[in-house]
């Protein structure tokens, strides 16, 4: 009786602790800091965003910041869409963070316009590499995005390492190579300002003396502006699809053109599909504060981030399930935001 007493009191005395080891929740994914990733020549941080259930070959985005801005900034704000698309989709999300002042990255020295120079593109390759081994990425689905300064930057890395990433997403950019400058500055107001201004082949032969010995196609490019834009002027929009589109030997004739949204003009060159070999989205009456609303998603569906189906379990919601015949609906709403944890 009193071993039965015993074993009876051990059991409701264990029950509270099986309760709460049951209802512990798993860990929540987070943004990462990554350190020891390799060649860093320039002092950039690196973080990654894993989510909680990782397609088997996942897709990587190397997601870049602007002016002022750093990888929590980007992550919880106004690039927060790509990361709930990452929870869906299951793909892996590489930050780089510039930490020099003024928190811009460099897109105008010669180290950092030729490939593995030396410069911030440099580091951001180690990222990727980096990734690439921890993370079984699909080397045919690794990709960029990035805004203003981080635009610029995706179009260098597109640009410099056309065999590594597939496809670009860039939000009021400039031209690869326009922003070179000779004098030690990041700065190049001509371009800034819109005066850059070359042929379609010479904007694509600066590319091709970014890596004389490729042979190779270009990623395909997505590029965005608004045409009020007064911070990176809006003819650097013109000058960009010149660049792209004679990268893939297209004329700057768009074959397909329409409007997603009353104010959006899309125009593509090429294939014409949702991912496209070149498309440009004109923002009317926007000046420098894309991407806004709905944007992302677009981007998403370019880029091919959501070619591996939803992670998420059970059908997309009728309003997404249209972005994969032309353009997707609203984006998904942010979640609250998850901690920075340090790796």
């Amino acid at each position: 009786m009193r071993r039965t007493l015993r074993a009876a009191l051990a059991s409701v005395l264990l029950l509270p602790l099986v309760v709460l080891l049951t209802a512990s929740p798993a860990a929540a994914a987070t943004l990462t800091r990554i350190t020891g990733f390799g060649a860093n020549p320039t002092n950039l941080n690196m973080y990654v965003y894993v989510p909680d259930r990782v397609a088997p070959r996942p897709a990587l985005l190397v997601l870049v910041h602007y002016c002022g801005g750093s990888a929590s900034g980007i992550f919880n704000g106004n690039g927060h869409d790509f990361v709930t698309a990452a929870d869906r989709y299951g793909y892996v999300i590489a930050l780089p963070e510039a930490t020099r002042d003024g928190h811009c990255f460099d897109v105008s020295t010669q180290a950092a316009l030729t490939r593995y120079g030396g410069g911030d593109s440099t580091g951001i390759m180690s990222m990727v590499a980096w990734t690439r081994q921890r993370y079984n990425v699909d080397p045919a689905r690794i990709v960029v995005s990035g805004f203003s300064s981080g635009a610029m930057m995706a179009n260098v890395l597109a640009a410099e390492y056309p065999d590594v990433f597939s496809a670009g997403s860039a939000f009021s950019g400039v031209p690869a190579g326009c922003f070179a400058t000779t004098n030690g500055s990041l700065w190049n107001s001509q371009c800034s300002g819109g005066n850059v201004v070359k042929s379609a082949q010479q904007w694509g032969d600066l590319v091709r003396g970014m890596y004389p010995g490729h042979t190779g196609g270009y990623p395909r490019m997505q590029l965005w502006h608004g045409d009020q834009d007064t911070t990176l002027a809006y003819r650097n929009f013109g000058e960009e699809i010149k660049q792209w589109t004679n990268l893939h030997g297209l004329t700057q004739t768009p074959a397909f053109t329409d409007h997603p949204k009353s104010n959006w003009t899309r125009t593509r060159y090429g294939d014409v599909g949702t991912r496209a070999t070149v498309e440009g989205i004109s923002i009317a009456g926007t000046g420098h504060t894309l991407p806004q609303a709905g944007m992302i998603a677009y981007a998403v569906s370019f880029l091919g981030l959501d070619a591996g189906g939803s992670r998420g379990g059970g059908a997309l919601p009728a309003e997404e399930a249209g972005k994969h015949r032309d353009g997707p609906g609203q984006p998904t709403a942010a979640r609250a935001q998850p901690p920075i944890r340090d790796r």
